[in-house]
């Protein structure tokens, strides 16, 4: 666990280390044997928020330490970390059935990500798609890693005025209140990524989230070492105009293909949710042609093979265009 979370939780409380890992595992967003447990702890703000996280950092050390004596309470806990901890040890359909597959991870690139209504980085169907697919991973044993990008305001919500108008509401993503920890290198420091484009340089932070058997990493261009255009960058979701759409588009296949090196990961498939993050192909090409001196042709066929792209909106409306000159 990192030193990030322990600032919400003391260390003395019975029990915290196994509440953290619940509450930071969004395995609770679609198996809800945990349900009890964060009621339990304040029913009010658990029917208000539905966020683990939100509960155990808002409610009264008082009453944690209080629960932390309660012996029907700590049975419910240890029985829900043991079976978190044989969840994530535990073989299944991938490796009970294709163990001997030479596919090592799939790294799965998506604008958005429906997962909870706790990490609000989301719109509607294509995000509803990608967080199944990775729950769906989750338990099947897949070796899929999630990219994506954390906003700061996410998507709007829509606000009905005394008239009926609809009007756009952009709540702020608050990151201690996300269910989200900073991806952390070997050494413990902070991965930041500098991405240098056209007349541009922009500093990515960058997230994680467990998802059961499955992490998901956000990229985030909120970071203090940008100039304040920068850091807004990654803002809202499919909102900001032509230009910022491209940067986001352009931050999440580079940043994103570069983060899977940074980490050590050698994906052998590129998945693309959408055209979003086509740039990850180009990336990716670059990578092999710098590593291996050969031609830009020569890289892209041999990447191609690895590539998978499915479409979610099969119509004009749903594809991004740029004019060339912006490009």
């Amino acid at each position: 666990m990192s030193s990030h979370v322990h600032y919400f939780l003391p260390r003395e409380i019975e029990g915290s280390e196994q509440l953290l890992a619940l509450a930071l595992d969004l395995q609770w967003s679609w198996s809800h044997s945990a349900d009890e447990l964060w009621k339990q702890i304040d029913p009010e703000l658990w029917s208000l928020t539905r966020n683990p996280w939100v509960v155990i950092q808002t409610v009264s050390r008082t009453k944690l330490k209080a629960l932390s004596k309660d012996a029907s309470f700590c049975q419910r806990l240890e029985a829900l970390a043991l079976r978190q901890q044989h969840h994530a040890q535990a073989s299944a359909w991938y490796q009970n059935h294709h163990a001997l597959e030479p596919l090592s991870s799939i790294a799965y690139f998506s604008m958005e990500f429906m997962l909870s209504e706790a990490l609000p980085i989301y719109s509607g169907g294509l995000g509803n798609v990608a967080g199944d697919q990775l729950k769906a991973a989750s338990d099947l044993g897949v070796p899929v890693v999630g990219v994506g990008l954390l906003y700061q305001q996410g998507y709007f919500r829509q606000v009905l005025t005394a008239d009926g108008a609809q009007r756009a509401v952009y709540p702020f993503n608050d990151t201690m209140q996300l269910p989200i920890t900073p991806l952390r290198d070997a050494n413990g420091e902070w991965v930041r990524l500098e991405i240098v484009l056209s007349g541009l340089r922009v500093w990515l932070r960058t997230w994680q989230v467990q998802v059961g058997r499955v992490k998901l990493f956000l990229l985030d261009s909120n970071d203090p070492a940008n100039m304040p255009a920068e850091r807004g960058i990654i803002s809202e979701l499919y909102g900001g105009g032509e230009e910022v759409r491209l940067l986001q588009e352009l931050l999440l296949g580079i940043g994103g293909w570069r983060l899977m090196h940074a980490l050590g990961l050698r994906p052998e498939v590129c998945h693309l949710n959408e055209g979003h993050a086509a740039f990850a192909v180009l990336e990716r090409s670059r990578t092999l042609m710098k590593d291996s001196g050969l031609t830009f042709k020569v890289a892209l066929a041999i990447t191609r093979a690895g590539n998978v792209f499915t479409t979610h909106t099969p119509v004009a409306a749903g594809f991004d265009r740029f004019p060339p000159e912006l490009i």
